[in-house]
C-alpha cells in the first residue's frame, strides 16, 4: 500500500513538475505529516526535490526509469499509439525506439500483422515477441537500465546494415527552432543513425513535449515525414509542418 502510494506520488510530481504539499494532501487524501514522510523517502530516489511549501521534479523524463516514464500521460500515449499504428502496413520494416510512447504503438498492432520490427528497447522486444508474424531484430549494445535499452557502438554499427521503412521516434523536447531533442547522448546517437537509414521518420510526442528543448538535438523538425500527437499543437507547429510538407496528425 505504501509503496503504491509512493510511486503514485512520484508519478504525479514528475507529470506536474512542481506541486504544493497542500495539493498532494488533497489528491492522495493523506495528512501533511504523512506527505512529508513520503517526500523524504522519494527525495532519496533522486528524481524529485523538496522546495519551500512543496516539491519539484529534477529528473528529465528520458532518464527516468521506464516504469516512471510509462506512468506519465498514459492516456495521451495510448491515443498516440492508436493513431500511429495506422501508419504501418504489412511488409514494413519498422523501428521502435526506447520511448515509453513507442511501446504503445506495438500494443495496438493487429494480431495478424506481418512485418519486421527493429529495436534497441527491451520492453519493445517483449511486446514484439508476442506476435507470431513479426520478425524481430534486436540491435546489439550495452544495456542501459535507466532507459531499458541497448546502446553504444555495437548498436550504432548494426543500424548501418539495415533499411528501415518507418521509424517511430519519441523526444523529450520538440521545438520549431531546434527540432527533436533528448537528454541522453547515447540515445541521441541511436536516433540519429535511425534517421539516416529510415525512409519515413515519424515523430510521436504528446503535447507536453512541445515548446521545450532538451540537451541533445537529433533531428530537425523539417526532416520528418509525419508528426503524431494527442491534441492540436500550437499554431506555429501546425504552420511549420504544413510549410515543410510534414503531415501532422492529432485526430
Amino acid at each position: 500500500m505504501k509503496i503504491s502510494r509512493l510511486n503514485s506520488i512520484e508519478e504525479y510530481v514528475l507529470s506536474q513538475k512542481t506541486v504544493s504539499i497542500d495539493e498532494l494532501c488533497e489528491v492522495f487524501n493523506v495528512s501533511k505529516n504523512t506527505i512529508r514522510r513520503d517526500l523524504n523517502e522519494l527525495e532519496a530516489r533522486g528524481h524529485i526535490a523538496k522546495v519551500y511549501g512543496g516539491v519539484t521534479a529534477i529528473t528529465p523524463e528520458d532518464v527516468m526509469p521506464l516504469p516512471v516514464r510509462s506512468g506519465l500521460n498514459p492516456t495521451a500515449k495510448d491515443y498516440i499509439g492508436q493513431l500511429a499504428v495506422r501508419e504501418i502496413s504489412d511488409g514494413d520494416t519498422v523501428f521502435i525506439d526506447s520511448g515509453s510512447t513507442a511501446v504503445c504503438v506495438l500494443r495496438h498492432l493487429p494480431p495478424r500483422t506481418k512485418l519486421t520490427i527493429v529495436t534497441h528497447s527491451l520492453p519493445a522486444m517483449v511486446e514484439a515477441s508476442k506476435f507470431d508474424n513479426v520478425n524481430l531484430i534486436s540491435l546489439g549494445g550495452v544495456y542501459n537500465a535507466s532507459t531499458s535499452s541497448f546502446v553504444g557502438i555495437s548498436a550504432q554499427q548494426a543500424l548501418s546494415d539495415l533499411r528501415i521503412s518507418k521509424a517511430f521516434l519519441s523526444a523529450t523536447g520538440v521545438t520549431v527552432e531546434s527540432g527533436m531533442s533528448n537528454t541522453t547522448f547515447l540515445e541521441a546517437e541511436i536516433k540519429r543513425g535511425v534517421v539516416a537509414h529510415a525512409s519515413h521518420v515519424i515523430l510521436i510526442a504528446d503535447n507536453s513535449k512541445l515548446g521545450h528543448d532538451a540537451t541533445v538535438t537529433f533531428c530537425r523538425l523539417q526532416d520528418i515525414s509525419t508528426f503524431i500527437t494527442d491534441q492540436q499543437p500550437a499554431p506555429k507547429f501546425v504552420e511549420f509542418c504544413r510549410a515543410h510538407n510534414v503531415r501532422i496528425l492529432w485526430e
